[in-house]
């Protein structure tokens, strides 16, 4: 019996329960926030540019363009938007049910919260108006990279955050402040 005792109390028993849970007030804020600032650039932008016309912000390495993304990811399948309206919905259920289960707490809940939030406010767009409007387009020259939005930014963020959670298991991990 004593060693039965002995095997729960392994290390990884030990990390599963030293996680915090996930926080579903930071989560839920954080995508709503998300939303909010990603429809209210668009409709800024939309406001005073029609589809092609850009202004300069920073000489020409960064410019506002008002682009309609009718695919997905960095353009790619043209035409697609319901199908990726749809597959946004399957996308953002998992998102919700992976921050209900997963640790990590507050990281976790801010990186599922982005991802969340980016998700929502481009199936939102596709939604509304069978497209996404895309608008921040930064470069050099020909060089450019692929026009994005807020949601977008907010995306490829928690992408790093949870490539660094991969890497580093520990940032999504409590610190224990018996040890």
């Amino acid at each position: 019996m004593t060693r039965a005792v002995a095997a729960d109390a392994s290390p990884a028993s030990a990390a599963a329960a030293a996680e915090e849970p996930p926080s579903w007030p930071v989560f839920l804020a954080l995508a709503v926030l998300i939303v909010g600032l990603d429809q209210l650039t668009k409709a800024w932008l939309v406001s005073f540019l029609q589809p092609g016309q850009s202004v300069n912000v920073v000489g020409d390495y960064i410019r506002l363009i008002h682009s309609q993304n009718n695919g997905g990811l960095f353009g790619l399948f043209r035409g697609q938007a319901g199908l990726f309206g749809l597959l946004s919905i399957v996308v953002i259920g998992l998102i919700v049910a992976y921050h209900a289960k997963a640790g990590g707490g507050r990281y976790m809940s801010i990186t599922l919260g982005l991802l969340l939030g980016g998700a929502l406010g481009n199936l939102i767009d596709r939604l509304r108006l069978n497209y996404v409007v895309d608008f921040v387009d930064a470069g050099v020259g020909d060089l450019r990279w692929y026009t994005f939005n807020v949601a977008d930014a907010a995306i490829s963020f928690s992408l790093l955050l949870l490539l660094a959670a991969s890497v580093w298991p520990q940032l999504a991990r409590r610190r224990s402040t018996d040890a």
